[in-house]
Formats: C-alpha cells, structure tokens, sequence
C-alpha cells in the first residue's frame, strides 16, 4: 500500500478538499482508496458524510488503544474508497501520547502489512504535532497544498524543515512528491506572483495543476459529497482529475497500476 500524507501546518489552505477529492479520483481510476481522517475536527469525515453519531471505532482508537485498522474502517458512498473516520477524543491524543514509547510510530504500526488497499492517504491537522508526526513517520511521501497568497512560503519553509527532521530521526525514507498549489484566483495578480515564486524556489516539485477558487468545492462538504461527485464538470473537480492524473505519473513505476 502506498502511503500519502497531506500536510502542512498552516490552516486553510485545502488539506482536506485536496484529501477528499484526490481519494475520490483515485477509487475511481479502479485504486482500492482509503482516506485516514488525523484532523481532531473530523471535516474529511463529514465531507465524505460521515455523521458524526455514526463514528464507532476512529484514528483515535488505532493511535491510543491499537486496535486493528480493519476494525476501524468504514465504507463510504463511493465505490472503492473507504474511510477511517475521526472523532473528538484525537483532541486529546497528543496529551494521551506524550508518555507513551514510540509515540510517533503508532500510525506506521497500524497501517504495517495492509493489503486491502493500493493507496492510502492521510488527512493531517493544521500543526505539526504528534498527530503529524504519526502521519509523517506512516507516510511514504508527503504532498503539500499551498494557499497561492502572500505567507505560503514562510510556511513552507518550516515544513521542509519539519520533514528533513523526520528524514534524520524517524523516516529516511520519507519523500516529497509534491506541492499542489490551492485556492488560485487569476483575477489576483498576488496569485501569480506567489504561484512564480514558488516555481522559482521549488521548481519541478510543484505540480503544473493548479486548484482554482471555486464555489462549488466550497459547497460539497455540506452535502456530505466530494466535489467530483457533487459536480463532476465544475472547473474545481476537473483541476482534481487533472491533479490525480499527475499525482499517478510521479509514482514508481512499480506503483502506478492499482
């Protein structure tokens, strides 16, 4: 199973409309998706319409009690992607973690020797503490949304950061396969000189796809639909496909069948 993380320790920026949609695209491409909702705020859990009074078993119950991930996922409404859904109790994980040994590898134990699934990606919450961390030490290799406006690469920076110490520590093996820019308005002439800027320091990392602002992303999570499903031809879901279709050609050769 390919593990992807989708982090940054900025708010806002997209993380979860990313994860949602991206998990979307890839199930159905014929992948066999699951999406883990880290974000103590369960907004991936509602945006692929999880109520949460029908969250049993969550990413709390894998960090905390180490139950099995298969008792902890769920099925959604789309064909081939499943869900691990999160709950209010991963707010206090961190705390419950603090004293735990190997605090930082629970998610990469619960997630060792998984075969129901091609791809699994991480919805991770906006800081980078033991919930990230856990993500970031699971992780195969990390995608970056990025808000087109004026702090995105200060931010950035503490990122990379972030996963150079990961790299040193935890996980060497942890790569980045990419930044997808987020919430870019042409309109804005900021968009696009932020959007240069950060082809200019990160070159190829940035993916060509861009995720415009659009009303209709913005509508989905209410009706408890990924964008692709709640309006396929919308310029936001087809930026999704677009993105999906480049996040595929960045794969390992040996991965880029499902």
């Amino acid at each position: 199973m390919l593990t992807i993380a989708i982090a940054n320790q900025k708010g806002g920026v997209g993380k979860t409309t990313t994860a949602i949609n991206i998990a979307t695209a890839m199930a159905a491409t014929g992948w066999r998706t699951l999406l883990i909702d880290l974000d103590p705020q369960g907004n991936a859990s509602t945006g692929m319409g999880v109520d949460a009074s029908d969250r049993g078993l969550s990413s709390y119950d894998l960090l905390v009690d180490e139950i099995a991930l298969e008792d902890a996922v769920v099925p959604t409404s789309i064909p081939g992607l499943d869900l691990v859904p999160a709950t209010v109790d991963l707010s206090g994980a961190e705390v419950e973690l603090v004293s735990v040994e190997e605090r930082t590898g629970r998610l990469k134990a619960a997630l060792a020797n998984h075969g129901e699934h091609d791809i699994c990606f991480i919805d991770c919450p906006p800081s980078l503490g033991l919930l990230t961390l856990n993500a970031l030490c699971a992780a195969d290799t990390l995608l970056v949304p990025l808000q087109c406006e004026f702090f995105a690469l200060e931010g950035l920076s503490q990122l990379l950061q972030t996963v150079e110490r990961i790299q040193q520590r935890f996980n060497p093996d942890l790569g980045i396969i990419g930044v997808a820019l987020t919430m870019f308005d042409r309109r804005n002439r900021l968009t696009d000189q932020v959007a240069d800027d950060v082809r200019d320091c990160l070159g190829n990392l940035v993916f060509e796809t861009v995720i415009p602002r659009n009303v209709r992303l913005s509508e989905a999570p209410s009706h408890g639909l990924p964008a692709l499903v709640y309006d396929h031809s919308c310029t936001g879901s087809r930026a999704y496909i677009a993105l999906a279709r480049e996040l595929i050609g960045r794969f390992p050769p040996e991965r880029k069948a499902a």
